[in-house]
């Protein structure tokens, strides 16, 4: 007659009481709903704080995983792609594949030209982006959709690339503006946007992109 959350509880209480030296959480809060999984996931971390237990916490959900963790191991088919703390995991992914599962983001290709990498519509300097090891030909790169801002009017205090678009697309989300741009040369973006900055689909805008979360990202896993 327990309800789900009071289940978990018990099953944590089973768990903890014998004092393992490593606990295993196989997709604990696979059957709660959001709000009962968001209040499990900071017991969870507070238990895990309390008792200083090494934890195993296997889930396919990102947000949990951000959320619950010191360090996260990224697998794909198998290997592991990247082990990292989470702010690396989601700021500086090694592989493509990392860059897709953790969070949204947008796949954009580079090629080195002399001191910059040219994009479709602009150039970054190799010094911004971290990159003077880049390959000869063309890189993927990950760029993510909160690392951009889309304005109503030509910003005058550009630090880096300014793209002039329209806004292909929206949803609003509540918490934020989820927009496509795209260029008249054919790139398609997603940016996410306060829910204050209300745009519409069609209206000319201006893309403005932080060149130093421009992140090159590998298309093969590294896999140990």
């Amino acid at each position: 007659e327990l309800s789900g959350g009071q289940q978990q509880r018990v099953a944590l209480a089973r768990a903890i009481v014998v004092k393992p030296e490593v606990l295993l959480l196989d997709e604990p809060l696979s059957n709660l709903d959001a709000k009962l999984r968001e209040e499990m996931r900071g017991e969870i971390r507070r238990l895990h704080d309390e008792f200083n237990m090494t934890t195993v916490y296997v889930t396919h959900d990102q947000s949990e995983a951000m959320a619950i963790s010191d360090r996260i191991a990224v697998m794909n088919k198998g290997k592991v792609d990247q082990l990292d703390i989470p702010v690396n995991i989601y700021r500086r992914p090694k592989t493509r594949f990392v860059a897709g599962f953790i969070g949204r983001t947008n796949f954009i290709e580079g090629r080195p030209n002399g001191e910059v990498v040219h994009f479709a519509g602009f150039d970054v300097p190799k010094s911004t982006l971290g990159s003077d090891g880049l390959p000869a030909g063309t890189s993927t790169f990950s760029v993510r959709p909160q690392s951009m801002e889309v304005l109503a009017s030509k910003p005058q205090d550009a630090s880096g690339p300014v793209l002039a678009g329209k806004i292909a697309s929206r949803t609003f989300l509540g918490e934020t503006w989820d927009y496509t741009f795209a260029t008249e040369a054919g790139l398609r973006l997603r940016v996410v946007s306060s829910p204050a900055n209300a745009l519409e689909k069609d209206q000319a805008v201006w893309l403005r992109i932080d060149p130093s979360q421009i992140v090159r990202v590998e298309d093969t896993p590294a896999g140990v």
